[in-house]
């Protein structure tokens, strides 16, 4: 009897050390929750927001009813609305995984998101003759695979939703959150300004300028490769209060800025010189 007691404890005990590790492992960190409800949200009112609003878009970016762009610009929109929750929960999931000093796994989900849309662009666009419309379904696609990688992941390490609504901190994001509604606005504003005067020159132009955009955000992605570090590390040292890291951090990304833009600068003013000269 005894040595079956004993056992028997020695078993709770084991079962209560497991829960306990599983408990410290997946932890509740309402921050996350609410950054994930609110991306939901978002995501879903930009998708039915772009769903109505496609061709009174389209009409105020140039592209009317005589253009021959507008019938498929505006599938290609609708069909990339469907996709919006899917970005959105997927920004939001990044940031919590760069809070957790985590690069790798949204790398991960990054990379298998683009190659499925490298395999489903010929898949839907040609073998099954959607054109344009393909194109959107293959990248909502790999949206939501990113998405659903992310959202996996993470699950193994908090809770996604908190028990209660009032473990959600909606205040804290509203304040915090507005200086960056504030860039993303006016960096949207300026990127939707170019593309409708780009759209008014016609589908060559259009192309071109999609190039030269898809140039644009690879560069700055890598920019912003060192900034995403940074943050981490500025975030680390704020919530241990060493200040002095947080200085030293702060000082050492504007001097890698700094070399940064003026090296940009450099080679822009080269190829104004060269531009002027073959004029």
């Amino acid at each position: 009897n005894l040595d079956s007691k004993s056992n028997a404890s020695k078993a709770n005990l084991t079962l209560d050390s497991k829960i306990t590790e599983t408990s410290v492992e997946k932890r509740l960190l309402p921050s996350v929750s609410s950054a994930l409800v609110i991306g939901g949200a978002l995501g879903i009112l930009q998708a039915f927001i772009m769903v109505l609003g496609a061709k009174p878009t389209l009409n105020i970016m140039g592209v009317n009813a005589e253009s021959p762009m507008q019938s498929p610009a505006e599938k290609y929109l609708k069909l990339r609305a469907l996709g919006a929750p899917a970005v959105v929960i997927s920004l939001a999931t990044q940031g919590v995984f760069r809070g957790f000093k985590d690069t790798m796994t949204p790398l991960y989900a990054t990379v298998a998101g683009d190659i499925s849309n490298i395999a489903l662009d010929p898949v839907f666009i040609f073998l099954l003759s959607f054109g344009v419309s393909g194109a959107a379904i293959a990248h909502v696609v790999s949206q939501y695979l990113i998405a659903f990688i992310l959202l996996w992941s993470l699950h193994k390490r908090v809770v996604l939703l908190p028990p209660k609504i009032s473990d959600l901190q909606f205040d804290r994001f509203f304040k915090s959150g507005l200086l960056l509604l504030v860039r993303v606005t006016a960096v949207t504003f300026c990127l939707t300004l170019a593309a409708s005067m780009a759209a008014q020159q016609g589908p060559i132009s259009m192309a071109a300028f999609q190039i030269c955009m898809q140039i644009w955000m690879a560069t700055s992605l890598l920019a912003d490769a060192l900034a995403l570090a940074g943050q981490a590390i500025l975030a680390s040292a704020f919530a241990k209060d060493d200040y002095e890291k947080a200085r030293s951090t702060a000082a050492r990304i504007l001097q890698d800025r700094n070399c940064n833009w003026t090296l940009e600068l450099s080679q822009r003013s080269g190829m104004l010189e060269s531009r002027n000269k073959i004029l």
